[in-house]
């Protein structure tokens, strides 16, 4: 039996029955649909979160007190502006450093207030992380050195405090202390979970004079290029090691976070997928029993074609092309299911979403392999038959 025409007959038995076909691609396409929309979903938030934490600057290495081993103890810090300047003479270069001490504060002004995360930095911090201004000035180096009560504000809380009114020279009241407004930022939005727009950045030494303390909470180091971070890790490491032998000290570069998260959420990625598989599992198992159906209602039909030479390989052929066909028609409308759904996420839902070429060929091959894979047993059965039997069958 010439394949051409064995095709024209698979078509042909399925529009014979087209309810049933539908109803039995309806798991296939349920499922791939799944498929493609839980993996776009996933694939667009890694995206999303490699975007975010690219953008907080280009070759970072952060240090913090303490293990970033799951379950260790925190450790409160013993870090200070005096190692900020020892760190500063390992790198070279005090642009490329910067510090923060936070703290969650209520920020008014006039009659509006709002809880605000407060960052005592240095005047470094827009050359260290990527924070653009939108307008105003940032601090300068005589502001940290002076402790002046200045703050840039953050897109989120300048609009809560001040509306549409310009707060460039107004003054805010950060824990019952005046400070001036001399800048804003640009809206950032969130960024690792943290709402970027709320925060308030305020010299480091009017933060430590606020706070009644002398610490920083962690460093931030641009290195110059990639090839020498893991140097330049490995010694300010040292250096803060040798100042505080009782402490220990973690560093951690922009890669190590990306590869943290990317493993996680690719992991998430493949579970979601797999569960979204179970329904094709199901689908495939619906096309093997209607194919199952199928054969006892055409047995007298195998029988004449058996009686006038077909060849059990030809029967089967023809019943195995039936389910290919299924399960390929359901994998296609499972892929425009899938795209469609993306799509609506992406834009209707703060959720990101991104269609990968890989995730539409794994769910279409899926699609096919399972048509293939259910459909052989029925095939067998078909190609099994006894022509003098199945003539007699009413």
């Amino acid at each position: 039996m010439r394949l051409a025409e064995a095709w024209r007959v698979a078509i042909d038995a399925l529009r014979a029955n087209r309810l049933r076909s539908v109803l039995t691609m309806l798991g296939v396409i349920i499922g791939v649909g799944a498929v493609v929309a839980l993996v776009s979903i996933g694939t667009g938030t890694k995206h999303l979160i490699e975007r975010q934490v690219e953008g907080l600057g280009s070759n970072l290495l952060i240090v913090v007190p303490g293990r970033l081993d799951p379950g260790a103890a925190p450790t409160s810090s013993p870090l200070s502006l005096d190692d900020v300047d020892a760190v500063t003479r390992v790198v070279g270069d005090r642009s490329r450093v910067a510090v923060t001490v936070s703290s969650g504060e209520t920020v008014r002004a006039g009659d509006r207030a709002a809880y605000a995360s407060m960052q005592g930095v240095l005047e470094t911090t827009p050359g260290v992380f990527v924070r653009h201004l939108n307008r105003g000035a940032y601090l300068t180096r005589t502001d940290v050195t002076t402790g002046r009560r200045v703050a840039v504000l953050g897109a989120g809380i300048a609009r809560q405090l001040f509306g549409e009114r310009d707060p460039i020279g107004r003054q805010i009241t950060v824990g019952g202390v005046r400070f001036r407004v001399i800048g804003t930022f640009e809206p950032l939005g969130q960024s690792l979970g943290v709402d970027r727009d709320g925060e308030i950045h305020v010299p480091v030494t009017a933060a430590q004079r606020l706070l009644g303390t002398d610490r920083i909470d962690a460093l931030a180091i641009r290195a110059p290029d990639r090839d020498t971070i893991d140097q330049l890790c490995a010694s300010v490491v040292a250096t803060l090691v040798k100042r505080h032998p009782d402490t220990d000290f973690s560093a951690v570069t922009q890669e190590q976070i990306l590869g943290v998260l990317g493993s996680i959420l690719g992991v998430l990625t493949g579970v979601l997928a797999a569960i979204a598989g179970i329904s094709l599992l199901v689908g495939g198992v619906g096309v093997s029993n209607i194919m199952l159906v199928s054969v006892r209602e055409r047995t007298k039909e195998i029988g004449l074609r058996k009686a006038v030479g077909a060849r059990p390989r030809d029967i089967g052929v023809q019943f195995l092309l039936e389910a290919v066909l299924l399960t390929t028609i359901g994998g296609v409308l499972g892929m425009a299911l899938g795209i469609t759904t993306a799509v609506l996420v992406d834009r209707l839902s703060p959720v990101p979403a991104a269609i990968t070429w890989w995730s539409l060929a794994l769910a279409f091959g899926v699609s096919a392999a399972v048509g293939i894979i259910f459909g052989v047993i029925p095939a067998q059965r078909a190609g099994r038959l006894d022509p003098v039997v199945a003539l007699r069958t009413e």
